[in-house]
This record gives C-alpha cells, structure tokens and sequence, in this order.
C-alpha cells in the first residue's frame, strides 16, 4: 500500500526536533523568550531588514501592518484579487474595505496597470485609500518597482503580502525587504514552516516596536495590566521560533530541492501541447513554492485532478479570485478575466521540499499518462 503524496508536507527532521528539545529544556515554553528574539534577529538579516517582529500568523503579520501604515475605517485598500483569502480577511480586520485588482496573466501577480487604473478611479470618485497590497503569489515576487512607483505617483503606502515568497528575491533584492513592511508565513505548508507563525518585517523600527507592543494585547510597561489602546494576542510561542530557527539554517537547500521538483515538471510538459507552467517554470530567482500546471482547455484540469487523487497524490485549483467568493461580493473591483481564466485553466502539483525521487517519479508516472490522455 501506497502512502499518499502532499501538496506541499512540512520538511522537518532531526534538526528540528533538537530546536524544539532546547527551547522546552530551557524553560521558556510560553510565547516571547530567546528564541522568538533570536528568530526575529535571523530573519530580518536573511531578508536585509532593521526589524522583525514575531506573530502567531501570516494574517496577524498583514493585519499588525495594516494598522501600522495607517489603515483604518472608512478608508480603501488596493490589493489583488488573485489570492488567499486572508489577504482580503486582513483588510477586513483593519477596519478598511478591500478593492480587487486584476493580475498578470503570466505570473498571477498585480498588474501594475490597472492598479494605476483603479487608483485613479478611486481618487476621481472621493475614495480614500490607505494602502496598495500586492501579493508574491506561489513564490514569485510582485513587480514591485512598477507598483511602489504607481502608489508613490498616488501617494499610497504600500505593505507587500509576501507570504507565499521567503527566500525568493528580485532585482536583487529579498522578498520581504519591499514597501513600508512585509508579512512572511510559516504555515505548515509554506516553505519553511513554524507550524504556524508568519513575521512583520520593516525598516521602520518605530512601526515595528508599536506592533510588537499591539501584538502583547498592548499592554504597557507597567507592575499591572495597564492599557490605552486596543491590542492582541498575535506573539510566537518560543518553542515554535527554536522550530523556525532550525528551518531557517535548511532555507537554501529547502528551496534548491523545490527547484529541482519542479524541473522534473517542467521537463514532463515541455513538448506537449496546452500545457504549460505558471511562472514559465525556468526562473531561478522565485522560491518555487508550488509548481503549477496551466491548461488551454480548462477541462484538463479535472481530469488530471482525478488521474491523481485516483493514485492518491494531493493537487489543488489555483486561487479563486476573491471578487468570485460569495463573502466579497459587494467588494469594488477592477477586472480583465486573469485571474478567472488561472483559477478555471491551473493546478498546482506536490511540491514540497521533502519529497524522495521516488515520490516524485511516482507523480511523474501517474501525470503522463494523464496528460496524454487529456490531450486526446
């Protein structure tokens, strides 16, 4: 009997478990401590930032810095429609109302053209937006520097989902170190994981130590409970952070292993035609966090679905853009048809870091016959 294949299983091993030991033997079992310090310091140097602060959640990350650049009730945020839902969800949260902006057709992220487009609109029709949120969706980073140039010719902070892209870079630069301040996740299927946990990183230190401070339930350094503003319980547990820490040593080696996955994918479609993979497969510079297919007949897509659940191997639909989900339908929106046509064309494939060649070719066996047959 076979065991079933993953979408994308936490990668962890010994390593881990000996952070996870030391942090229990130390004492400091509850959130804050050491190693939360520690892993803040040691994120923030990998992605080339002044600060990090630790939380419980990529959401809470996104939510702690939507307040931080002023997002609040009665104002806009500009962000993708193409992406998990607790992208919007944080807006949400903040107080504020999401807008939905279409994607690149090619790699899934903004467009920053019609971002330019619906900042505008907004601006013409008395909207006051507070923020642009881009997402680095599937591993491959935002164009960023188009889109921080539309927002400053509009005058909007902007705060960079990056949840899906640690370890990922652009221009040269890091997932993580773009806009005011980024949210990175370590959810159990991300590249690293914390088993739950994300991280608000920034330069600005001042917004880092108010969202520290938000995320202890802000409370004030006082001998008592003392506190002037509303606040959370959003800190990293100390024996999670020693689990990251260890993560954070095999970043390199985690993403190089994705690569190599996906090249396997990549050589399997290569000659075949109506099939391609999303991000063109060959970019070295994203963190391949999943590897997806992409069909020009969207029945394709449920017929290898099927192919592969029959061998049980796990995949999954592209995003449903949030525009299309029942809790926004009253949401504003800005909308080409990309986002729809990648969520009824895509699927993404067992990715994870922690796959054997064995279970990769497994995967390999079962998806060629599939997309020979879904061609005919």
């Amino acid at each position: 009997m076979t065991s079933r294949i993953n979408l994308s299983a936490p990668d962890v091993g010994a390593l881990e478990r000996d952070a996870v030991d030391r942090a229990m033997r130390s004492g400091w079992v509850a959130p804050l401590g050491p190693e939360v310090d520690a892993f803040e310091r040691e994120i923030a140097a990998r992605v080339g930032v002044a600060a990090g602060v630790a939380v419980s959640s990529g959401t809470a990350a996104l939510h702690l810095g939507l307040r931080g650049i002023g997002v609040g009730p009665g104002t806009t945020v500009v962000t993708s429609t193409f992406t998990f839902v607790a992208t919007a969800n944080a807006v949400v949260h903040a107080g504020a109302r999401p807008f939905f902006v279409d994607c690149d057709p090619i790699t899934g992220n903004l467009c920053p053209d019609l971002l330019d487009e619906a900042l505008a609109g907004l601006a013409a029709r008395g909207h006051r937006v507070s923020a642009v949120l881009p997402v680095d969706i599937y591993g491959r980073v935002a164009d960023l520097d188009r889109i921080q140039a539309v927002a400053d010719r509009h005058g909007v902070p902007v705060l960079c989902d990056s949840a899906e892209s640690l370890g990922a870079t652009a221009g040269g630069r890091a997932a993580g170190s773009f806009g005011r301040a980024s949210a990175v996740s370590f959810n159990g299927n991300k590249i690293m994981t914390t088993s739950g946990g994300g991280m608000l990183l920034t330069d600005d230190v001042e917004l880092a130590d108010h969202a520290r401070h938000l995320a202890c339930q802000a409370r004030l350094p006082v001998a008592h409970y003392e506190h002037a503003e509303i606040g959370y319980n959003y800190r990293l547990s100390n024996v999670l952070a020693a689990l990251g820490r260890a993560q954070l040593t095999r970043l390199d080696d985690m993403i190089a292993r994705r690569h190599a996955v996906r090249r396997r994918y990549v050589d399997l479609v290569r000659d075949l035609d109506g099939v391609t993979v999303l991000h063109d497969g060959h970019d070295e510079t994203d963190n391949a966090w999943l590897t997806s297919l992409v069909f020009d007949d969207p029945a394709r897509v449920h017929s290898v679905g099927r192919a592969l659940a029959d061998a049980d191997i796990e995949t999954r639909r592209l995003w449903k853009p949030m525009h299309q989900q029942a809790v926004f339908a009253g949401a504003g929106r800005l909308v080409s048809g990309a986002a729809e046509r990648l969520f009824d064309h895509g699927l993404s494939l067992p990715s994870g870091s922690g796959l054997t060649d064995d279970e990769v070719s497994r995967v390999v066996d079962v998806l060629r016959p599939a997309l020979e047959s879904a061609r005919d």
